[in-house]
């Protein structure tokens, strides 16, 4: 259904028990090249389970620009550039061009009328009823794209306890990291609830050679002697889009940065900590298995990236405007 069609149909905002408390459901949804209403887009309960082992999806924000009349998706192209390349490495068959799905996306955020920040994700699984534990090369797929509002924490002062998981992080040999399945989340997800029943916010997880990877969702990176050191591509992580960002913001800036591998000691002796990903922007940790990082506060360097950072992605920054899609809201224009 094309955006004029799905106005001239538009119902009641679904308000069925699936949907986030807070902000209910969306009352459109983008699958397989329409917009259909969010209550119609179903999957029998067989079709969820093997199909779900080989999904792949991408997490984008679009944020609502400082003057109020634009949304601004954050780099969008580079996000639906690595979900091509996540069904690539799962042999999945993703039948809709970058340009078609940027498309699919800003018709989303239209039709379903967002003045407010919003998070987006574009998701491929294997179509029908899969019976085959072991999906095989080139099924046919259905790819969807949905939407919902979240709050951003970047203008406030959020942190958050961190530890050392027993939990090792998935290998390129084994399950690779580089791709975004959801099956890789399970391992962070263990992880996570490791962290929570030990008292801590967030686990920070090795890899097989016991160097630092990443968090369960979040690349990681630490701070010594006013450099920022992070992990490099081969420790076992996503190739992550808020990772290349702050590495390019900090360069801007003339903060030293260093890729390389990174012992767990130098976790505990690190002036500053913080994890970045779409999801968690920038959050500085302040302990380390019960050990403060610095101060145990907010360090200067991730205040200063998280305030570009949201001045980038407000549109209030003078600098990489190409990161930005925009998004005229009605009136705004």
């Amino acid at each position: 259904m094309s955006v004029e069609a799905a106005r001239q149909h538009r119902g009641p905002r679904s308000s069925a028990p699936l949907g986030d408390p807070e902000f209910g459901n969306p009352e459109w949804i983008w699958r397989n090249g329409s917009l259909i209403p969010w209550a119609d887009a179903r999957v029998h309960v067989n079709a969820v389970g093997h199909a779900s082992v080989s999904a792949v999806f991408e997490g984008v924000k679009a944020y609502l620009s400082a003057d109020g009349t634009r949304l601004l998706a954050f780099r969008l192209d580079d996000h639906l550039d690595r979900l091509a390349r996540s069904a690539r490495i799962c042999r999945l068959d993703l039948p809709y061009t970058r340009e078609r799905l940027r498309a699919a996306v800003l018709d989303l955020l239209r039709i379903n009328g967002y003045a407010e920040d919003v998070y987006i994700r574009p998701w491929v699984f294997p179509s029908g009823v899969i019976r085959e534990q072991m999906v095989p090369a080139g099924t046919r797929c259905d790819v969807v794209v949905d939407t919902w509002p979240f709050r951003s924490g970047l203008s406030g002062g959020d942190s958050c306890r961190a530890t050392v998981s027993s939990w090792i992080r998935v290998g390129d040999a084994s399950a690779p990291p580089r791709a975004k399945a959801f099956s890789n989340y399970h391992n962070g997800r263990l992880a996570l609830i490791e962290a929570r029943e030990n008292g801590y916010d967030w686990p920070i997880m090795l890899n097989e050679r016991f160097k630092v990877s990443e968090g369960p969702a979040a690349c990681v990176a630490i701070v010594r002697d006013g450099t920022i050191i992070t992990p490099s591509l081969t420790s076992g992580l996503l190739e992550s889009i808020t990772r290349d960002t702050v590495l390019a913001l900090a360069a801007g800036m003339g903060i030293p940065v260093q890729e390389r591998e990174v012992d767990r000691s130098e976790l505990y002796l690190a002036d500053e900590i913080f994890f970045m990903g779409t999801a968690w922007e920038i959050l500085p940790v302040t302990s380390v298995d019960r050990l403060s990082v610095g101060a145990g506060r907010v360090g200067p360097i991730a205040s200063l990236l998280r305030t570009e950072y949201d001045r980038l992605v407000r549109g209030r920054a003078d600098h990489h405007g190409e990161w930005l899609t925009e998004l005229p809201l009605p009136g705004g224009e």
